[in-house]
């Protein structure tokens, strides 16, 4: 059976032990260390279409890595992208949804689609920007989380796309958008858990090439 164990304190390392015979799936690129022990392959996942479907409709790698113990036991260190915090989730009582880029690995009985929802049964390792933190909604307490902070929720939450703001119309709604600098969020209703990470992907992203020397003359000179 595989066992997965976060290492480390802020910005950890998955720790994955398999016994013979098992095999993990990864998001490529995530491989640290191995035992020799162990085979490193790159594979399609649900078949080519779907594949196909979560590489352009979620910019998911196409090919995923699957690490396998064929002939012997042994371990392997993983590592996100990003720096930040990792989650280990159970899956087969609850499904889960993904954000973009959250995949970090999986045991071989969760299938994640296109759609980067992880159904089956087994355990599933996601991946945040900056910390985690869990949420929980409630049918008394629905919760609006900014896209660029989500990393997995619930697939039974109900969930919609809208703007934060308490303004009446969407004029309205747009200008107090632009003036607070907060875009489109998502608002969750009923009963589930939802994860977040402390960092947004592409604010952080803007904010470095902001800083980009051409960049900043362009500024100095408008």
């Amino acid at each position: 059976m595989v066992r997965f164990e976060a290492e480390g304190g802020v910005d950890p390392l998955l720790r994955a032990t398999l016994d013979k015979g098992d095999s993990v799936a990864t998001e490529s690129g995530a491989m640290v260390a191995m035992d020799a022990s162990l085979s490193l392959r790159g594979k399609t996942r649900g078949g080519f279409l779907n594949s196909i479907a979560r590489k352009f409709l979620n910019d998911e790698t196409f090919f995923q890595q699957w690490i396998e113990a064929e002939d012997a036991p042994g371990t392997v260190l993983l590592a996100p992208a990003f720096p930040g915090d990792i989650r280990i989730l159970d899956v087969g009582p609850a499904e889960w949804m993904l954000a973009d880029g959250c995949f970090l690995a999986s045991t071989e009985g969760v299938d994640v689609t296109a759609r980067m929802q992880a159904s089956g049964s087994g355990q599933l390792v996601v991946s945040g920007f900056g910390s985690v933190r869990e949420m929980e909604v409630r049918p008394d307490k629905p919760v609006l989380i900014d896209n660029g902070h989500l990393v997995a929720w619930d697939a039974s939450l109900d969930y919609e796309i809208t703007l934060k703001t308490n303004r009446s119309g969407i004029f309205g709604r747009l200008v107090e958008s632009q003036l607070s600098g907060e875009g489109f969020v998502l608002r969750f209703s009923g009963s589930g858990r939802i994860l977040v990470s402390s960092r947004n992907q592409g604010s952080f992203l803007d904010w470095v090439f902001s800083r980009r020397p051409r960049d900043k003359a362009e500024k100095e000179n408008e």
